[in-house]
């Protein structure tokens, strides 16, 4: 309920921003034309003043105001600084407005985009779980590629959350991230199989989607999740029902055997009559054994059904898909009341059920005939709607209803729908064709309409006619006669093309009327349509064979005219014509055979309904809507001939019950049940005594001490850890303490167990607080519990006693436990959560201090960087450039050098910095002001600026007495670093900590002369500031550095491979640097 209320108020808050932001635009509406631009800048500064002010209700008015000038198609990215400083705000309200903002202009302004990072990194830690999950929304919708590690990052962290909420959200952003950077699959489906073992509802719908677009063919994920899902699915959101029902169908048809397969026992009836007995039998259990239908299959058509009755129609349409798909087809029908039901609904529904079930009705029409009236049309329905009703109708026509439905059809032509009625004539001609018992009604009804005022009308029904009078030619003399009366009145080409294909094939039948209808047709041969012209050719040709005399002229009279045709169709089939009918020397052997091929028996048409061919297509799809495989569409196979193995499917529950149960529940259970607890004390006897021997005596002394500590906290938890004890002795001393301390409490259960019964509650609460949140890691927390807390010990270098101290809170334990699961599971090597490094870290800052120590730079490249020219400075220009030394003003500050040279021939006096406009964040170190520049004199000067590990512009004023000018620094990516001397067994150390998400890596391809080491070392020292780590193999060359605002290691590795390769590795937490000065290298190291 909470991400439902949560939802709805994120909606419901959109929308009055949008209401909000009309309102202020419409007030803020300039006065006149000549106020335009004077009155939006005006505007933007009161806006960015507004966004500076201390009161949270100014900030959320500005914010309104800005989303809705985005929501009229206006440009606010110029207050892209001044909303950026408002992502740290304690508002809700303020920061998803900021959010949402910072969402829209993500994209276009990349590079201020990566501003924020930084602060949504730090977002992603908040406490509360909207702001985590909102950052984390954020983030995955900013698609910039240099950040796919910070995102891959976020979403590892974000699947181990304690809330649901934050988890659905990183199953929302696997699939951002996947559409940015593919190559990230196989991280990803490390991620969605974690998240699959989640059981929250909130979860499941999401984690699913996640599957479906990532790797919808890693079917054996699902196995274990099956029945999981399954009992899930009625409390899961609507539209996650909607994907894990076509999902679990897909499922369904690759891991069942069909059910269809009922019906198949008839065939050898005959052959059982000459089997004895005995192999009749086997031969019936050999039939019947495949048809029995597998627990699993069932549970999922159980639990599916009272879906039936949702509210929502998608979840109704894909139960009924999945009814349709792989139930029996006895149990079938249950899915055509709630189908029928969804016809109350809007027409855009409307349209997707009816499309569905008229290809239902195809094949089994039994399911629907109940329901014949809910088909009948309403004057209030769209053509649309009204054509697939028409459609239905007569898939469900039969001997039985049809005389019903054609009285129905009667009042459907008379509709001023021209559309609709052609099309229920063509519905009559169909149920003609189909039931031979109302033919001769139909074609007379038909007969009728030709008389009818409304051409479309008229003309459909020729077309009808035509079709009908194809299968019964002998039969319908006067028929035709009377088509050929109404080719003087009827215009539409189909119609009359129809009418003359009809005389043409039936001439010798009419043989007085069709060299009439040949001659009017000649007159008007140039100003008829293509298609007319086609059949007048075809008639003249059928005519000249049947009766040349009367014809013979008239037919060579419209060849001439087709001779010279604009429509090269028609001179071809002239040229055609004349070859093959007029004999002349050049005819070929077919002239002989010209009667037999024109006047040939024509197969009658066969009129199928237009939703025949859909049934291929999984009801309830895109593709089936467009009859076409749509993209991202997923077939589903046929079933399988034997089911595969069911027991993948299995999940061994009880043995993970016995791992976390007895500490709190088998005190419960084992008075009431001594049999069991015998049983467990066997089970726990051997576990342990399995564990004594494969385990170290340190890792069982700090299992005693941790027993021993926990025991300390109440006296019953230490009668229950001295039970334990007893238990890895004897057995008959195990089940006397078991006895007496059954006995114990049965009797003294009011006085001495108030205190047990508190710990065992809260204890309880406790455990089952972490099972809801995060059960799809309690295999891996369970196995993996111990090995974590003495990694930790190991990292941390305490002494014993010390640890033996801190077990005795219950939170620390807790907390000790929560660390190990938030550790990402997919990597090779055990790596800590950054909260848990942090304190590491700051435990260990001696061992730090002598193994990273700066050093003097290898080397300090003299390129300089136009500050300002000396035509923008009237005569004053600067220059700047990195000298590589640490910066006096602060330890945090990056050393830049200015070089001031007056080009003009007057003295320059009090050149200063002015206004500074930095990043938040962003601190600098100004020069002393200058007194005066003598003319053609120059000066160095130095100063200080923190960039805060970014390769952000630094832009302030360089003034003079008389002037000031805007000018910018940004630095290379390479100046915001500062060398680092290390040995290379402490390089490989700290490299070993910053694998996964903290490496990048890139091939480079160059000569063998451009891989030699001082080559390498040449280019790498001159993009970066960095020192070279000594190395004991020739094809692997070290750098090693650390940034200066915050002290992260870079790690640079050029690994040479075979040929005129080399690979390009760089670690660091600071990922996004990592990423530029990755992208800086590579061409560096690469060209020759």
């Amino acid at each position: 309920m909470a991400s439902n209320s949560l939802a709805y108020n994120e909606q419901a808050g959109a929308g009055e921003t949008a209401e909000l932001g009309q309102e202020a635009a419409a007030t803020m509406s300039p006065s006149g034309a000549f106020g335009l631009f004077s009155s939006d800048l005006k505007k933007n500064e009161d806006l960015k003043q507004m966004l500076e002010s201390n009161k949270d209700s100014a900030k959320l008015d500005a914010m309104k105001r800005i989303v809705g000038m985005i929501a009229k198609g206006r440009n606010a990215s110029e207050l892209f600084p001044a909303v950026v400083k408002n992502v740290a705000s304690k508002n809700i309200e303020i920061k998803k407005l900021v959010y949402v903002y910072l969402v829209r202009y993500a994209e276009e302004q990349q590079d201020l985009a990566l501003l924020s990072i930084s602060t949504f990194q730090r977002a992603l830690k908040d406490p509360n779980q909207l702001i985590r999950a909102s950052a984390l929304r954020v983030l995955s919708s900013i698609r910039v590629p240099i950040i796919v590690p910070i995102m891959m990052l976020a979403i590892k962290d974000a699947s181990a959350d304690l809330s649901p909420y934050v988890r659905k959200n990183a199953a929302h952003a696997i699939q951002k991230l996947y559409s940015l950077d593919p190559e990230q699959k196989e991280m990803l489906i490390e991620v969605i199989e974690k998240l699959l073992k989640d059981k929250s509802t909130l979860v499941a719908g999401s984690v699913v989607m996640a599957f479906e677009e990532v790797c919808p063919e890693r079917i054996d994920l699902i196995h274990k999740n099956y029945r999981k899902l399954c009992n899930l699915l009625v409390d899961v959101e609507e539209w996650g029902q909607v994907v894990i029902i076509h999902m679990l169908t897909r499922y369904a048809r690759t891991q069942f055997v069909s059910p269809w397969k009922e019906d198949g026992g008839a065939e050898d009836s005959e052959k059982n009559f000459y089997e004895s007995d005995d192999e009749q039998r086997e031969g019936t259990e050999r039939r019947k054994k495949p048809y029995a239908m597998d627990p699993d299959h069932r549970l999922l058509i159980r639990n599916t059904k009272p879906l039936l009755q949702s509210r929502n129609a998608a979840v109704v349409m894909a139960v009924a898909q999945l009814y349709w798909h792989i139930s029996p087809k006895s149990e079938a029908g249950v899915i055509s009341k709630s189908l029928v039901r969804l016809l109350r609904s809007n027409r855009e529904v409307q349209y997707i059920v009816l499309q569905n079930i008229a290809t239902m009705s195809i094949q089994r029409k039994g399911m629907f005939e109940p329901y014949l009236k809910s088909f009948y049309v309403r004057s209030t329905d769209p053509t649309m709607i009204k054509t697939l009703k028409l459609e239905i109708l007569t898939n469900l026509a039969n001997e039985a209803n049809v005389s019903t439905l054609l009285r129905e059809f009667q009042t459907y032509v008379r509709s001023q729908d021209k559309q609709f009625a052609a099309a229920t004539i063509q519905t009559v001609g169909r149920c003609a064709s189909s039931i031979s018992e109302v033919s001769d009604s139909c074609l007379s009804g038909l007969v009728c309409l030709l008389s009818s005022r409304d051409e479309v009308v008229v003309a459909e029904s020729v077309v009808v006619i035509k079709k009908l009078l194809q299968m019964r030619p002998a039969q319908h003399g006067e028929i035709i006669k009377h088509m050929a009366k109404l080719l003087d009145s009827i215009t539409v080409p189909v119609a009359r093309a129809s009418i003359l294909w009809l005389i043409g094939e039936n001439c010798e039948r009419v043989p007085k009327i069709a060299p009439d209808v040949l001659r009017k047709m000649a007159k008007s041969f140039t100003s008829e349509d293509d298609l007319v012209k086609l059949q007048i050719l075809n008639l003249g040709a059928k005519l000249y064979l049947t009766n040349s005399k009367q014809t013979k002229l008239l037919t060579q009279y419209i060849l001439n005219l087709g001779k010279y045709d604009q429509n090269y169709d028609i001179r071809d089939r002239t040229r055609f014509i004349r070859q093959l009918i007029v004999p002349n020397e050049k005819s070929g052997a077919l002239s002989k055979y010209a009667k037999k091929i024109f006047l040939a028996q024509k197969p009658a048409p066969l009129l199928e309904s237009p939703f025949k061919d859909r049934d291929h297509f999984q009801l309830g799809t895109l593709s089936h809507t467009l009859n076409t495989k749509a993209a991202g569409y997923l077939e589903l196979s046929n079933w399988p001939e034997v089911a595969p193995d069911p027991s993948v499917r299995n999940v061994e529950v009880v043995e993970l019950t016995k791992e976390w149960t007895p500490a709190g529940k088998a005190k419960k259970e084992n008075p009431a049940k001594k049999f069991y607890s015998e049983s467990e004390e066997e089970e726990d006897s051997s576990d342990s005594s399995s564990e004594s021997e494969s385990e170290s005596g340190s890792g069982s002394e700090e299992e005693a001490d941790s027993s021993e500590d926990s025991s300390a906290s109440s006296p019953s938890e230490q009668e229950g850890e001295s039970a334990s004890e007893s238990e890895g002795r004897s057995k008959r001393t195990a089940k006397k303490s078991w006895k007496t301390r059954a006995k114990s409490d049965s009797e003294d259960e009011e006085k001495e167990n108030e205190k047990s019964k508190s710990s065992d509650s809260s204890s309880a609460e406790s455990s089952s607080a972490e099972e809801s949140s995060s059960d799809a890691e309690s295999e891996s927390e369970s196995d993996s519990g111990p090995d974590s807390r003495k990694v930790t010990k190991e990292k941390e270098g305490r002494p014993k006693q010390a640890r033996s101290t801190l077990p005795k809170d219950v939170s620390l334990l807790d907390l000790d436990d929560f660390n190990s699961v938030s550790t990402p599971v997919a990597l090779p090597t055990p790596v800590l959560s950054p909260s848990l490094r942090a304190d590491l870290e700051g435990l260990n800052l001696s061992t730090t201090s002598s193994v990273i120590n700066v050093s003097s730079p290898v080397f300090v490249p003299m390129k300089t960087h136009v500050l300002l020219h000396r035509m923008s400075g009237k005569g004053l220009a600067a220059h700047y450039f990195f000298p590589r030394q640490p910066c006096i003003f602060g330890a945090k500050m990056v050393s830049v050098q200015i070089t001031l040279n007056n080009t003009t021939d007057q003295k320059i006096e009090n050149i200063h910095v002015g206004e500074k406009k930095l990043p938040a964040g962003m601190q600098m170190h100004a020069f002393s002001p200058v007194d005066s520049l003598e003319p053609e004199g120059s000066v160095t000067v130095s100063m200080g600026i923190d960039f805060c590990d970014s390769t952000q512009t630094a832009s302030f004023q360089l003034c003079t007495k008389d002037d000031c000018f805007s000018v910018n620094i940004q630095p290379p990516v390479g100046e915001l670093l500062l060398p680092v001397a290390m040995s290379e067994k402490d390089f490989k150390k700290e490299q070993g900590m910053l694998t996964g998400m903290n490496e990048t890596s890139a091939l480079i391809v160059a000569t063998p002369q451009d891989f030699t080491p001082s080559v390498i070392l040449q280019k790498v020292v001159n993009v970066a500031n960095v020192g070279a780590v000594p190395s004991g193999q020739d094809h692997l060359h070290r750098f090693a550095a650390r940034t200066v605002h915050s002290g992260s290691l870079m790690l640079v590795t050029v690994e040479l491979k075979e040929g005129s390769t080399a690979q390009l590795i760089i670690n660091t937490e600071k990922t996004v640097i990592g990423s530029v000065l990755l992208r800086e290298l590579k061409p560096v190291l690469s060209q020759g």
